[in-house]
């Protein structure tokens, strides 16, 4: 099998993906009408309305993703999984039969968006320290690399079907059928065979508390670096939902269909960075942190494109960049974690990297309604790029990076240390 799609070999784990592919494709749906449905529906234009919804979605975050890191350690994670699965389900069907009713306003959204949060920060811990037990160590970042790729071809394929349907029947039938997808991987779970599983080392009674991973952080710089620049892009990079509807409806006053096709653009853009990064066995922090300047550099420039198509072009780009980079911080975390506490570490990276969107989210918001999308746009990847120049400067400080550039012979670029 192709290097790239290698952990397809291994029969849970493809079972696992191609189920999660479904859900992404109504997640990312649900991402789309959500955002339209605050933006157009039920306020005027407010993109500080959209950046609290997005606080809210994400401020449980900074509060369990610890919780759901400890459990992800203690408990059969599969049995977790299907429960917040079963939850998330639940959570997108009440909303799409509430905005179909007509009766939907803009608090309610704001209720479903906190129950969202809770579910998601105590989900993800386990669904990133799930894949480890699909998968031998060896095809680890193989597989979180397949995990960005589906993720990402969903990303490619439902915003522009949510933008579509949006146009013809209304949000409601999305958010229905975002709740519909969500049996996909629980029916992938529930047909899962034990013996293909490789279960690693639990935690032992005295070693459960978080306490345990934040020493282990502060022992392992590569890993506290990654966390510092994540927490960084996580508050002021990572704003998609705000960036690109306020860019669609402040700078190009485009509709549903154009604000879809600025997600898959971007989508493509990322789909294309997670397939690159499935094909690397070991990704390292400098990689991390390269993307990171990249990411930021190209969302700055995004904010002076002149028209929609340029702003849409730069957007393929940075979606590139962004998978790159936060694939290579999921795998590198993971594979330097020892497996006893890895779900508590990343608990920690998490609640770091989403937890400080919902800090910025709302002052971006603001931002963007009283100055301008493209002033929000150009503060989010200038901080970005800062953030990620700041930790280049000390890693060479720190750890001796030295970069060489030389025409011949090959490789015409070595960084050398890490």
């Amino acid at each position: 099998m192709n290097r790239t799609f290698a952990s397809l070999a291994y029969p849970n784990y493809r079972k696992w993906f191609y189920g999660a592919l479904i859900a992404n494709l109504g997640t990312w749906m649900q991402r789309i009408a959500q955002t339209w449905v605050v933006l157009a529906e039920l306020s005027e234009d407010s993109g500080l309305a959209v950046g609290t919804v997005v606080a809210l979605q994400f401020l449980p975050t900074l509060f369990l993703t610890p919780l759901g890191g400890m459990l992800a350690d203690r408990v059969d994670r599969k049995k977790l999984l299907i429960s917040t699965q079963v939850g998330l389900a639940l959570s997108s069907l009440g909303l799409g039969v509430l905005v179909l009713s007509g009766y939907a306003e803009l608090w309610h959204v704001y209720i479903f968006a906190i129950v969202l949060g809770i579910l998601s920060a105590l989900d993800q811990p386990v669904r990133m320290t799930f894949v480890s037990e699909l998968v031998p160590p060896t095809s680890l970042a193989n597989a979180v690399g397949l995990n960005g790729a589906s993720f990402n071809a969903a990303r490619l394929v439902g915003p522009a079907i949510a933008g579509l349907l949006i146009a013809m029947v209304g949000s409601g039938w999305v958010f229905l059928i975002t709740g519909i997808g969500f049996a996909g991987p629980i029916i992938a779970m529930l047909v899962m065979k034990d013996e293909d599983m490789y279960y690693g080392a639990r935690a032992s009674r005295k070693d459960q508390g978080l306490g345990v991973a934040v020493r282990y952080v502060r022992e392992h710089a590569d890993i506290a670096v990654i966390i510092a620049v994540m927490a960084v892009v996580g508050a002021f990079g990572l704003n998609f939902q705000l960036f690109i509807s306020t860019m669609a409806r402040d700078a190009f006053d485009r509709g549903p269909e154009d604000f879809g096709i600025l997600n898959a653009l971007m989508g493509l853009g990322s789909l294309a960075g997670a397939l690159m990064a499935a094909r690397r066995t070991r990704p390292r922090t400098r990689l991390v942190v390269g993307a990171a300047a990249a990411f930021g550099a190209l969302t700055l420039i995004s904010a002076f494109m002149p028209t929609f198509e340029l702003y849409a072009a730069v957007g393929i780009l940075v979606g590139f960049f962004a998978t790159t980079m936060m694939n290579s911080a999921n795998s590198t975390i993971q594979l330097a974690s020892d497996p006893a506490v890895r779900g508590r570490v990343m608990s920690l990276y998490l609640m770091v990297f989403l937890g400080s969107t919902p800090v910025a989210s709302p002052v971006i918001g603001w931002i963007a309604e009283t100055y301008g999308a493209r002033t929000a746009v150009a503060l989010g990847g200038g901080f970005t790029f800062l953030a990620a120049l700041v930790a280049m400067v000390w890693a060479w400080r720190r750890w001796g990076v030295r970069v060489e550039y030389r025409l011949r012979p090959r490789p015409a670029l070595e960084i050398l240390n890490p």
